[in-house]
């Protein structure tokens, strides 16, 4: 049996190509993490400020992945959010046991 662990990935998706891809995004990579983990939670906290400009855009919209799964897809999950270009930032942690 494979050892499991809580995650939590945060994606600032880009608003360049509009809204509608947003929603595009969003399902591609809730479809990615259910095929590979136990997906609990979607959270999309909607579009908000950025602190600073990325690439030239002041704004993104905030996505919250609450998951459960084995140690090897989060370093997979990270390389698909570094390859797609509508992902502005995003982030991966381990959440401690409670």
């Amino acid at each position: 049996m494979a050892v499991t662990a809580n995650y939590e990935a945060v994606m600032i998706v880009s608003l360049k190509k509009g809204e509608e891809n947003v929603q595009t995004v969003v399902e591609r990579f809730k479809t990615l993490i259910e095929q590979n983990a136990t997906l609990k939670n979607v959270d999309e906290w909607g579009k908000r400020k950025l602190a600073y400009l990325i690439n030239k855009e002041s704004e993104g919209y905030y996505v919250l992945f609450d998951f459960e799964c084995t140690a090897e897809f989060p370093a997979e999950l990270d390389r698909k959010f570094r390859i797609a270009e509508d992902v502005v930032r995003s982030m991966i942690i381990k959440k401690e046991d409670e």
